[in-house]
């Protein structure tokens, strides 16, 4: 029998993932924030020339919004949604008792109308549409949000909850082009700059289904997506830890977003997966960061 940790078990001795009783949910040591809080004013130096205007966004959207986005259409296996008590004092009685009984106690609790934000872009598009046809520079905007997605892994870079740093782009299909493509250079630039190995790959969403296969295998077509893969878990299966995302006129038309010119806005975004990198980190340099390689250190402003 192989005795060898596993990645997760080393991270939880190590005491950089605390567990919680509930698979792809832990907490974070200190120095796993640092290193974190260290990726983001990285990332945010890599992209300064953007000119991005910044929103930070509580980790929940309105459920009219939610399903006006067509997650439902495509995701209905990720999503989350918030429910609340809403009962009287007898219900309250009732669900003391089946707490008491060691009995199913949320059958009573209703939706709040709050659900649980899957991506960091996906607050900003009726904000944006809300303001009008766009300007002639089109709109960058540098999100930031906790996410979740109903993934229950014992894959330590498969978290329920994860933070996303975004950079989204809308305006006219050259304009947001011409944005992936920047990222995906800035992007390989600045993870090659933590000394990690690293392939950019054609790739596809996890759809929902049948339809969804057929979906994923368009989007390969088109080259819609593409990830850079970083091996954490395994070498023969890396983990994304960017995305480089065109969605076509996808959000464009679901939100009215227009160009001046009044043609339907497109957009693209590329997606930092921020516990991603900081696990990548400790997989290829060790859980000290004192002690990676002085050229890392030196790029994340020294620990």
């Amino acid at each position: 029998m192989d005795a060898t940790p596993t990645f997760l078990e080393q991270l939880i001795a190590a005491g950089h993932l605390i567990p919680m009783g509930v698979d792809g949910l832990y907490g974070k040591s200190g120095v796993f924030e640092d290193i974190l809080d260290k990726l983001d004013r990285l990332i945010s130096r890599h992209g300064a020339a953007q000119q991005a205007e910044v929103m930070r966004f509580p980790p929940a959207i309105s459920q009219q919004n939610f399903e006006e986005s067509e997650y439902l259409k495509t995701f209905p296996h990720f999503a989350g949604t918030v429910h609340c008590f809403c009962g009287d004092e007898r219900e309250h009685r009732r669900v003391l008792d089946c707490v008491a009984e060691g009995k199913d106690w949320t059958e009573g609790q209703k939706a709040s109308g709050v659900v649980l934000t899957p991506a960091a872009c996906y607050p900003s598009y009726p904000v944006i549409a809300r303001r009008g046809p766009l300007s002639e520079q089109g709109v960058t905007l540098d999100l930031l949000s906790y996410c979740f997605r109903h993934e229950p892994s014992l894959e330590p870079t498969r978290l329920q909850l994860f933070r996303m740093r975004e950079y989204v782009r809308m305006g006219t299909p050259e304009q947001v082009l011409a944005f992936r493509q920047h990222w995906l250079e800035e992007g390989e630039k600045m993870m090659r700059s933590l000394a990690l190995p690293l392939i950019i790959d054609v790739a596809n969403d996890p759809f929902f289904g049948r339809a969804g296969r057929v979906l994923a295998a368009s989007q390969r077509e088109q080259k819609l997506k593409f990830e850079l893969l970083v091996p954490v878990n395994s070498e023969e299966n890396p983990t994304a830890c960017l995305s480089f995302n065109y969605h076509m006129d996808h959000f464009g038309l679901i939100w009215a977003l227009r160009t001046p010119g009044d043609e339907v806005a497109h957009t693209a975004c590329v997606g930092f997966g921020l516990e991603r990198i900081t696990l990548a980190l400790f997989r290829h340099h060790g859980f000290d960061p004192k002690a990676w390689p002085a050229e890392v250190q030196a790029v994340l402003g020294g620990f």
